[in-house]
């Protein structure tokens, strides 16, 4: 065996940064090498997750804590605009890293310096973003395989490009029909067994039926497609897992879409040839209105094991039956080896949105370990190991009564990529209580009834003054807070836990030199000691890390720590690749944040039924992306606060909205989804609710005047 690993070694030897920029044999990545990497080569980074097991656990130890008070900035490179999210985890093959921005626009960078080699543009039709659940565009990353470089973009397409020069190969729309509407892709593809792999997003947009295809990775040619829920019932179904599923399902679901997207995990698994797939949630989110008097609805809020080669179901299980409140099960998975009942069990772990971690055999799906990874859970009270589902809690019904829900649909863990040590049987990752306030659209409420938008978000739920209304009249919201923890998954306990200053963070990896890096949601990158959660050393960036990745590399004997940082609208600063080593000395301004002041508004005067209407119509449409105003949103927004528009600006909205006059910078026309007459209720309440923070923005400002006076006056 270490003869094999020390032919590995010399084969696929790291290159200097200097043989980077000349190598001709860019990409040389094949299974053999990726399943090996984390022994042979543990100074690269070759898939989505370190390696097929995606652990995402680094095996480098020049970072220690005794020294990652040294650490500094190596180099940065901006590769966005303040416009989207950073989402991507870099890849690091042979000095090369392999980086993408929000609109799946992919570069390859010397590891070391940040020079660019090349960059390819995909020209996504940007006005994909009136599909996107979560405000504007984001992408996790590239695979590279056997020479290739591949991209799912934000506009539905697989793009393969040349590793060494950047140049196309061949680009695929991956819509079908049977997948019913458009959509984003967001999830970072993965290429295995000679096939590639992805799935898509925009569950929550118009009609969604969820699928995840595989491609030949040479030609681009489809090998197979798995629909994770079913269609119309009276067309033949696809495989036989949709003749299961169908029986889970009631009413005329295929009306709906259904949902079950998988616009995140994707995991292959050498040892039994499978495809583990992270399926997302229902749509509209109320089993109710979805799926009227039935059951689990298959296979949403599940992880399904698919055989790579047929593309036929191994085994599934599900975390959330009938899933109610977009407890996605499309978080990052691990697999790992336990000592389970006193043998060794090869497992798959996965902490999803509903707040119980899962511990699953990964060979029959049987699962081993359901406990609360935290306190914040309501609407369950235990998952039954004995049926292996969870005891919905009788007394939280948001049909019946609209209420306050832990977790929130952002979940108490969402995508953001965790870290296992298999060693010593610890999963590091944050996790957040947050509530969300959880009710049934007013229509149906009144009506029974529920129209799906073929535009903007159809969620199924209270929107507008509505929402505004229930949340009055109910208890307080509960308190928010966050954690990162070192967790193990059989005992449901913590070795450590620490308080977080945010209550959105991005992901985290961890060391066998005994440091965790964790970038935070306050803009600061910090460095912990894996013994007890200490914090080390941070760094601090003008712009923030809400929902991003970290990885760590090393090249010429240096290990260097790369992640993402989102950009910052108010001081205009874009999404940027930051990467540290120890004794960096390079410098990253970080100019003051200063409050935006609301402009001056148009002398428009309103009606108060524009103004109800406008709020309805604003939350429906536009706050996805823009976020929510008066009305808690657990969407993280990067694109313009609309009371912050100029007179200008509101001279030319209809232009902007309805014409499209921004399309191409992001903004797309809403011409099919909203009438003149709608838009102007929009605006009257854009408008009002601007004049309301302006008039509060003066008045805190006299008080401050006043007080400094006051205080001048005393000395």
């Amino acid at each position: 065996m270490k003869s094999l690993l020390l032919l590995f070694a010399c084969l696929y030897l790291p290159l200097s940064s200097a043989m980077a920029a000349e190598n001709t044999d860019a990409g040389n990545v094949d299974d053999a090498r990726i399943i090996n990497s984390p022994e042979v080569e543990p100074g690269s980074w070759l898939t989505y997750g370190q390696s097929y097991k995606e652990q995402r656990f680094s095996p480098l130890t020049q970072i220690t804590p005794d020294n990652a008070d040294q650490l500094g900035l190596a180099w940065s490179k901006q590769i966005g605009d303040y416009n989207m999210r950073m989402q991507g985890t870099p890849l690091m093959v042979d000095g090369v890293m392999y980086v993408t921005n929000g609109w799946s626009v992919v570069y390859a960078l010397d590891a070391t310096t940040g020079e660019e080699i090349w960059r390819y543009d995909p020209e996504v039709d940007r006005s994909y973003i009136r599909l996107a659940c979560c405000g504007p565009a984001h992408n996790r990353g590239v695979a590279v395989y056997e020479g290739k470089i591949y991209v799912g973009t934000f506009d539905g397409r697989l793009i393969a490009i040349d590793a060494n020069s950047g140049e196309e190969i061949w680009d695929i729309d991956t819509w079908i029909p049977e997948g019913l509407g458009r959509f984003n892709i967001t999830g970072a593809p993965r290429a295995a067994a000679g096939k590639v792999y992805i799935g898509q997003g925009s569950g929550e947009s118009g009609r969604r039926r969820g699928y995840v295809t595989a491609y030949d990775a040479e030609t681009g040619e489809v090998d197979w497609h798995f629909f994770l829920v079913p269609g119309d019932p009276n067309e033949p179904f696809e495989h036989p897992a949709m003749e299961l599923a169908a029986q889970t399902w009631g009413g005329e679901w295929w009306k709906y879409g259904g949902g079950g997207t998988a616009w995140n995990s994707l995991v292959y698994d050498e040892e039994f040839n499978s495809l583990y797939i992270g399926v997302g949630n229902g749509a509209p989110w109320p089993r109710e209105i979805r799926s009227p008097g039935a059951g689990d609805d298959l296979f949403l809020s599940s992880i399904v094991s698919v055989d790579v080669d047929t593309g036929r179901m191994n085994w599934f299980y599900q975390t959330t039956p009938g899933d109610n409140w977009d407890y996605s099960s499309a978080m990052d998975m691990a697999l790992g080896e336990i000592e389970f009942g006193g043998e060794m069990r090869k497992v798959l772990l996965q902490a999803p949105k509903n707040g119980f971690f899962y511990v699953i055999d990964r060979e029959d799906g049987e699962l081993l370990r359901a406990l609360p990874y935290t306190e914040g859970i309501t609407w369950a009270t235990r998952v039954d190991m004995e049926t292996g589902r969870p005891v919905e809690n009788p007394d939280v019904v948001y049909e019946a009564n609209p209420q306050w829900i832990l977790p929130a649909n952002s979940g108490a863990h969402n995508w953001e990529p965790q870290s296992w040590d298999n060693e010593l049987g610890l999963m590091y990752f944050y996790y957040h209580d947050i509530a969300n306030f959880y009710s049934l659209d007013e229509t149906f409420v009144e009506t029974g009834e529920y129209e799906i938008r073929e535009r903007g978000l159809s969620l199924g739920w209270g929107e507008g003054e509505y929402r505004r209304r229930l949340i009055e009249e109910a208890d307080p919201r509960p308190e928010s807070a966050a954690f990162i923890g070192a967790f193990d998954p059989i005992t449901g306990t913590y070795k450590w836990r620490q308080p977080l200053e945010s209550i959105y963070n991005g992901g985290v990896v961890a060391t066998r030199g005994g440091v965790l890096f964790h970038p935070e949601g306050t803009g600061e990158l910090v460095v912990r000691d894996t013994e007890s959660g200490q914090a080390l050393w941070h760094f601090k960036t003008p712009g923030t890390f809400r929902s991003t990745s970290v990885m760590t590399y090393q090249v010429d004997n240096i290990q260097y720590v790369a992640t993402m940082m989102n950009g910052n609208r108010t001081i205009d600063t874009g999404g940027t690749v930051l990467v540290f080593k120890l004794d960096g000395d390079e410098t990253l301004s970080v100019p003051e944040i200063v409050e935006a002041q609301i402009p001056q508004q148009p002398d428009d005067e309103f009606s108060s039924e524009q103004y109800r209407q406008g709020d309805t119509l604003y939350h429906a449409q536009c706050a996805s992306c823009h976020g929510g105003i008066g009305i808690p949103s657990e969407v993280a927004i990067v694109a313009p606060d609309l009371r912050q528009m100029t007179l200008d600006t509101h001279s030319e909205m209809a232009n902007i909205v309805l014409g499209g006059s921004r399309a191409q910078l992001g903004m797309p026309d809403f011409e099919e989804a909203i009438s003149a007459d709608q838009l102007e209720a929009i605006r009257a309440f854009i408008v009002t609710q601007a004049r309301q923070l302006k008039q509060w923005q003066e008045d805190r400002q006299a008080e401050e005047e006043a007080a400094n006076r006051e205080a001048l006056d005393r000395a």
